[in-house]
C-alpha cells in the first residue's frame, strides 16, 4: 500500500531540522500530492491565535481564496469545531460547502491536536468522486500526529 511506504518519507521530512516547519509541511503536501493520486490539492489550515478562525498555511494545488476560514464555515470550518475527522464523498451533498475548485469531486479534513488541543488540520480535495477510504483517514491521522511534534 502506497501509505506505508510514505509514513518513512514523511518521518524524514519531519526530522529534517536544516528546515523551517513551514518548508516541511509544504515538503510534505508536494509528497501526498505527488504519490497519491487522489490528493489533488493538499494543505494546512491552522488557529489564527485566539480568534475564532482558520489560517490557510502551506499547500499545493490550485490557488485559492480560501486563506481565512471562519470556525463552523465549510468543511474545515466544521472541523475547527467538531475536533472530529471529515470525509465528505460528494461535496455537492454538502449545504456548508465551500467549493475551491468546480473540479472538486470529494474533500477529507483530519485535525492536528498539540496536548490535546485542535491547532489546525491538514485539508485533502480530491477531483475523483469518493476516493477516500479508512486507509486514508488512518494515514492521515499519522501525518497530523507526526506534524505536531514540530509545532
Amino acid at each position: 500500500m502506497i501509505f506505508e511506504q510514505l509514513k518513512p518519507q514523511v518521518e524524514t521530512i519531519i526530522l529534517n531540522t536544516e528546515k523551517t516547519v513551514n518548508e516541511r509541511l509544504l515538503e510534505i503536501c508536494e509528497l501526498l500530492e505527488k504519490h497519491i493520486e487522489h490528493y489533488n490539492w493538499v494543505g494546512f489550515y491552522f488557529r489564527n491565535g485566539t480568534k475564532e478562525e482558520l489560517l490557510l498555511g502551506p499547500y499545493v494545488g490550485a490557488p485559492t481564496d480560501h486563506t481565512v476560514i471562519p470556525f463552523g464555515k465549510g468543511i474545515c470550518g466544521q472541523v475547527a469545531v467538531s475536533n472530529q475527522n471529515f470525509v465528505v464523498p460528494d461535496v455537492t451533498t454538502q449545504d456548508n460547502y465551500i467549493a475551491c475548485s468546480i473540479t472538486v469531486k470529494a474533500e477529507i479534513v483530519v485535525p492536528v491536536f498539540v496536548n490535546g488541543k485542535n491547532i489546525g488540520q491538514i485539508d485533502i480535495d480530491s477531483n475523483t468522486p469518493d476516493p477516500f477510504s479508512e486507509a486514508d483517514e488512518r494515514f492521515l491521522e499519522f501525518v497530523c500526529e507526526k506534524v505536531a511534534t514540530i509545532l
